[in-house]
């Protein structure tokens, strides 16, 4: 078997494991994922990190790279932003639109007040956060090219809306939410004791 050939198939058996280990909204949040899994993640973000970003501001970000370590952030805080992302998606599945952007506000203010990180983390953060989305709500596609796999964005997905969501799941999701905006900036919300 060839490299090329059985590099995509180590691909393709990661990409099935990552989304076994994610999992449905009622069992994400007991479910860890493995190093492995936020590794083929974080690379997949990291395909889609753009060299130039301008934001809303109109600030310009630039990202080099040749400097990937740099410009990533270390696999702990990947899995942090994954599982914040897990709950985002179960959000857009839900069709929790409200709850998502608070979930991922909240997450992206919390990593800001941090000062920890550069704009070029930061970035990577969203773009980890949103690639987690996408894949879980279907909304990206593997294109196989040359024997490397490249993200894509799926413009033909229907954004999760061809996914079921109980009321009993959408209550789950609605508190998982609660509870992380609470821990995390109880100060955002009214009802955070």
């Amino acid at each position: 078997m060839s490299i090329k050939r059985t590099r995509a198939l180590t691909w393709l058996a990661c990409a099935g494991l990552l989304v076994m280990m994610i999992g449905a909204p009622g069992g994400a949040e007991a479910k860890e994922l493995s190093d492995r899994s936020v590794k083929v993640l974080m690379q997949y973000a990291w395909a889609i990190l753009p060299n130039k970003f301008t934001a809303p501001t109109g600030k310009v970000i630039k990202v080099d790279k040749s400097k990937k370590k740099e410009n990533m952030v270390p696999i702990d805080k990947a899995r942090q932003v994954v599982k914040v992302a897990r709950l985002s998606a179960h959000a857009q599945i839900c069709n929790l639109a409200e709850a998502q952007t608070l979930n991922f506000r909240t997450l992206m203010r919390s990593e800001s007040r941090a000062k920890k990180w550069t704009e070029q983390q930061m970035l990577y953060i969203q773009q980890l956060h949103l690639f987690t989305v996408l894949w879980l709500t279907g909304n990206v596609k593997l294109v196989d090219r040359g024997g490397d796999k490249d993200v894509v964005v799926n413009e033909n997905a229907g954004g999760g809306s061809e996914n079921t969501c109980t009321e009993a799941e959408k209550t789950k999701v609605s508190k998982s939410i609660a509870a992380y905006v609470c821990r995390t900036d109880p100060k955002s919300v009214e009802g955070c004791s």
